[in-house]
């Protein structure tokens, strides 16, 4: 078997005088979770609906478990899994009815329909709900009714364009329990979020901005080597007073809220901490804490990003 389960090269959409994905190069290696993260309208889900067959590509190529997306588009289909944004469930349906429906539209042999939609039941946690309205379902119980229904004919590629869009930590927290669940069994998971938390989930991370990869590697090295700079996490009484202060100080590369810290990204802590201190003072800011910490993905992502999209 080949290593890549997706590659993709120079891959390109337009629409019109519009690039919504401008010559993209990368691969997703097979049985691993690849995150897109970015934010709305950098590219994400145009990229996911090209490699699912769904969208023609303007230029370049991409194959998907070794097929070309523009010359076997329906082969492509046939052997992916793909849930979208806008779950595609019939409300009413009963989640039962769903999942059978999308057993047959998959071509699972009548005979072995009940066992598969039983084993999807167990393992999406659905069971109780069976007979229960799709649109009388909670909207994370949904979320998993449109995962089973998406990996119901057992796919080796599943695409979640922001899956967890909208739902409750809890709820989001249980999804991507059954996404590690899929990959445990040999699937290769592509997944869109803006969820920081859940792309520090994933076994490696594309970054998109306008169309365009600004950063490509596991968690661990996008953290590493692309804040160039130190963080300092700052707590006062009035963050976000302190953030408009401290985001004005010389030698302040970029500021950014962080919980009810301040993380300040700086070429020089010495000079900024001394900076920090007595500008906070002179506006009688409680200061509580500053110090060094180390990078997060929510700081790569606005050292790379969080200046584009002013």
């Amino acid at each position: 078997m080949d290593e890549y389960a997706v590659e993709s090269v120079n891959l390109t959409k337009r629409f019109q005088n519009f690039t919504a994905v401008n010559a993209i190069s990368f691969n997703v290696r097979r049985g691993e979770i690849f995150g897109m993260l970015g934010p709305n309208g950098s590219g994400k889900s145009t990229t996911i609906r090209m490699l699912c067959g769904l969208l023609d590509p303007t230029s370049g190529h991409a194959t998907v478990a070794g097929l070309d997306i523009r010359d076997h588009p329906d082969e492509v289909k046939a052997v992916i899994g793909y849930m979208s944004q806008k779950f595609s469930l019939y409300p009413d349906l009963t989640a039962y009815e769903n999942l059978r429906f999308y057993a047959g539209a998959y071509s699972i042999p009548k005979e072995q329909q009940a066992d598969r939609i039983a084993e999807i039941i167990q393992c999406t946690g659905l069971s109780g709900r069976e007979n229960v309205l799709a649109a009388d379902l909670s909207a994370g119980v949904r979320q998993r009714l449109a995962l089973g229904s998406a990996i119901i004919h057992n796919p080796r590629i599943i695409f979640l364009d922001e899956p967890t869009s909208g739902a409750d930590p809890v709820s989001r927290r249980l999804f991507w329990e059954l996404i590690y669940d899929v990959t445990d069994l040999g699937a290769t998971v592509i997944v869109s979020t803006h969820y920081m938390d859940e792309a520090e989930r994933c076994d490696t991370v594309m970054l998109l901005s306008g169309g365009n990869i600004i950063a490509l590697g596991t968690p661990a090295e996008l953290k590493r080597d692309k804040v160039k700079g130190v963080i300092l996490s700052v707590e006062t009484n009035h963050p976000t007073e302190s953030m408009e202060v401290v985001g004005k100080l010389p030698g302040v590369d970029d500021v950014a809220l962080y919980g009810r810290s301040v993380h300040v990204l700086t070429a020089d802590p010495v000079s900024a901490t001394k900076g920090i201190e007595g500008e906070l003072s002179s506006r009688n800011i409680k200061l509580t804490d500053i110090k060094e910490v180390n990078p997060t993905l929510e700081d790569v992502f606005v050292s790379l990003i969080g200046n584009k999209e002013d």
